[in-house]
């Protein structure tokens, strides 16, 4: 260092550097962001997170590409802003790519940094925040995206089911940036502002021959209502954050620990009568299951997920005398609750999340079997059904079932039976519950008896009541000890906090040694 060299010289050098690092792809491109509605990289930070608690890391970190002129396109930072803080006082490991700067697009300075977030998070055990806003691989670098993008596939896949993974669709996230995002735990897209898919319009286009839109082909309500990829769907950047503090409340920093309690004024013991004005007696009719699951927990409160996915099945998050839980119910206003192909999809994903992350399962019962039709059966729903089965099977967490009015045939395991591994099982009085139901059972057993009978309409019309009253009802599966209690609908929270209460110990079973298990895929 030369003798001329002094403390503000390399302090204002310092000083440039950074400044430069903070503006990104410029004050020209920041600006056209802000004009479409949309935060900036640092912006989406700096709203996430708690005031003053973000620290940054390898803020000068630029790509070393010189091909394609590339050596007269550097950034500080290479287009992606690291680091950690806080969320809510929580500690978390965050990255915010800054499509002003080469689109977002990832190569190997821009990969690293987001490689060592996520190793860091794995470490630490501490949640990792996603916001993402990628062209995908960055051409101009070769085969070292191979390192860049790849590298980030292989961290994600390490960090599933150790530490919370959110990622966030705040702008493009196309080609191998998708499957990132894919392999988090929970995705938001933020509506109209943003896209995902593999292969644009224009390829498509090319290759095909059809023609689609941006927003057609992977906007927030085609991935939140059709594919299923995204969970939630957000208006605009803020409240996107907003969702991804709300997830993140229900979590915990790693799967060795349990989510945060919160305290609540909703007694433990409040009786639910008006259940009974929620839900018809009569098998026929229909009611929105959303409105029993609001009056059974905490404080009226409940962060569905999927909420435009698959609507026959509903699953979230609630609390349960301050607990965080897993909701898992039947909604009989959507095709009569059935269970579908995308259902099942749904449900195993949220089970299996829930049982990484220690996050105690209850589902609420109505539900009259998988749904049948050509459809479903070429789309495989034999092998989606597994997957709710596989799921219940393998999570050890605590797992309480509620029948409200019935469940049979193939929906009576992919619901919640001892047999499948659950707890507790619950009825009320009115639930019905068998393999198959009163009017296909005495047809195929009374036969010749109906045939036969003076009147048989009449006949059979007795026997199925006959069935009914001695094979259906909650009392013949309780004799059997298929249930733990049959009990008043009013009594519905009490009861499931109860037994949630009971399994606060419960202990992982001993299961023969494996690598892992096949889920049928």
């Amino acid at each position: 260092m030369a003798d001329s060299t002094t403390w503000e010289k390399e302090l204002a050098k310092l000083a440039a550097k950074e400044a430069e690092a903070l503006q990104g792809g410029g004050e020209v491109a920041l600006q056209k962001l802000r004009e479409k509605g949309c935060l900036t990289a640092r912006e989406r930070i700096e709203y996430l997170l708690d005031p003053q608690s973000f620290v940054e890391l390898n803020l000068l970190a630029e790509h070393q590409c010189r091909d394609f002129g590339m050596d007269q396109k550097r950034f500080p930072g290479d287009g992606v802003v690291t680091g950690h803080g806080a969320i809510q006082g929580r500690k978390v490991f965050i990255f915010s790519e800054d499509t002003t700067v080469l689109g977002g697009s990832t190569g190997k300075v821009h990969g690293a940094k987001v490689h060592y977030i996520l190793r860091l998070a794995r470490e630490n055990r501490v949640p990792v925040i996603c916001l993402n806003a990628s062209a995908g691989a960055r051409i101009q670098e070769g085969m070292d995206n191979v390192y860049g993008i790849t590298g980030v596939f292989h961290e994600n896949i390490l960090n599933s089911g150790i530490v919370p993974q959110i990622a966030a669709i705040m702008g493009a996230c196309t080609g191998g940036a998708a499957y990132s995002a894919a392999l988090c735990d929970f995705i938001v897209q933020v509506e109209k502002t943003s896209h995902m898919f593999i292969t644009g319009p224009a390829v498509i286009k090319e290759v095909t021959g059809e023609e689609v839109s941006f927003e057609d082909l992977g906007g927030a309500k085609t991935h939140s209502s059709k594919s299923g990829v995204v969970h939630l769907a957000a208006k605009d950047d803020r409240d996107c954050l907003d969702l991804i503090r709300g997830l993140l409340a229900f979590l915990p920093q790693n799967n060795r620990e349990k989510s945060p309690r919160k305290t609540t004024a909703d007694p433990c013991d409040r009786e639910t009568p008006e259940l009974t004005d929620i839900v018809p007696i009569q098998m026929s009719k229909s009611y929105d299951m959303k409105q029993v699951i609001r009056c059974i927990v905490d404080d009226g409160h409940f962060f569905e997920i999927h909420p435009a996915f698959a609507k026959n099945l509903v699953v979230g998050f609630a609390r349960l005398a301050g607990q965080a839980v897993g909701v898992v119910a039947n909604n009989p206003r959507i095709q009569g609750g059935c269970i579908d192909i995308d259902a099942s999809d749904k449900a195993a994903r949220f089970i299996r999340t829930c049982d990484a992350f220690n996050i105690s399962l209850v589902t609420l019962v109505d539900v009259p079997g998988f749904l049948p039709g050509v459809l479903q059966e070429r789309g495989g729903i034999i092998r989606h059904g597994a997957k709710m089965l596989y799921a219940w099977t393998e999570a050890t967490v605590p797992k309480i079932s509620c029948i409200l009015r019935k469940m049979y045939g193939g929906a009576i395991p992919a619901m919640g039976v001892h047999q499948i591994g659950f707890d507790q099982v619950f009825a009320w009085p009115s639930a019905e519950m068998q393999m198959v139901g009163a009017e296909p059972s005495v047809k195929i057993l009374y036969r010749q008896e109906i045939a036969q009978a003076d009147d048989p309409a009449d006949y059979m019309g007795k026997k199925i009541e006959e069935y009914r009253e001695l094979y259906l009802t909650p009392y013949h599966s309780a004799s059997r000890s298929v249930i733990d209690a049959v009990i008043h609908p009013k009594d519905t929270r009490k009861r499931i906090i109860s037994a949630l209460t009971m399994l606060e110990g419960k202990a992982d079973p001993a299961r023969p040694f494996r690598k892992h298990g096949n889920i049928p895929l």
